[in-house]
C-alpha cells in the first residue's frame, strides 16, 4: 500500500516541513511539484521537518500533469474549498494520491475542470474571513482519513 502526497507548488516552508515530518512519521511518500516558492535549503524547511529529513521518501516533478499519466488518474483525489464532496465521502484505494494546492492559489483552473468528481474538500464555515485551512492541518486531516481507513497500516 502506498499513500502520496502531493503538494502542488508549494509557498510556505514551513508548511512542507511539518507535512514532511507528518508523511515520515507515517510511512507516507511526499511528491513536490514544482516550481517551489522556497529553496529546499531553507532553513524554516529545515527546522520544521527537524530531524526527520532522512526518513522521508520524497519524490520531486516539474510537472503534476505528467505525475497524472504516469500513475493513472483514477487514483488522484484534489483538495480544494470549490469541491462539492467532504474528505470522507470517498473510499481511497491502496495507492492513492491527494493532492493540495498552493497556498496563495490553490489548483490549476485546469485541474478543478478536469477532475471534478474527485474534488474532495473539508467542512468549515462559509464566511469570506474564512477562506480555507492551514496547509498541514488540511494536509493531516485527510491524510490520518485514510489512513483510518487503512486501519492505520504499521503504524502502533
Amino acid at each position: 500500500m502506498s499513500i502520496n502526497i502531493v503538494l502542488y507548488q508549494p509557498d510556505i516552508p514551513q508548511n512542507t516541513g511539518n507535512i514532511a515530518r507528518t508523511c515520515a512519521a507515517t510511512n507516507t511518500k511526499l511528491i513536490l511539484i514544482r516550481p517551489l516558492g522556497f529553496s529546499v535549503r531553507d532553513k524554516y524547511l529545515k527546522r520544521a521537518g527537524l530531524d526527520y529529513w532522512d526518513k522521508l521518501d520524497i519524490q520531486y516533478y516539474d510537472d503534476i500533469y505528467n505525475l497524472i499519466e504516469e500513475k493513472g488518474s483514477d487514483k488522484f483525489y484534489f483538495s480544494t474549498t470549490k469541491a462539492e464532496k467532504y474528505y470522507s465521502d470517498f473510499e481511497y484505494p491502496e495507492d492513492c494520491y491527494i493532492v493540495f494546492g498552493k497556498e496563495t492559489a490553490g489548483l490549476p483552473e485546469k485541474i478543478h475542470q478536469q477532475y471534478k468528481n474527485q474534488r474532495i474538500k473539508i467542512p468549515m464555515i462559509k464566511n469570506k474571513e474564512a477562506r480555507s485551512l492551514n496547509l498541514a492541518n488540511s494536509v493531516n486531516i485527510v491524510l490520518y482519513e485514510v489512513l483510518r481507513q487503512k486501519n492505520f497500516p504499521n503504524l502502533y
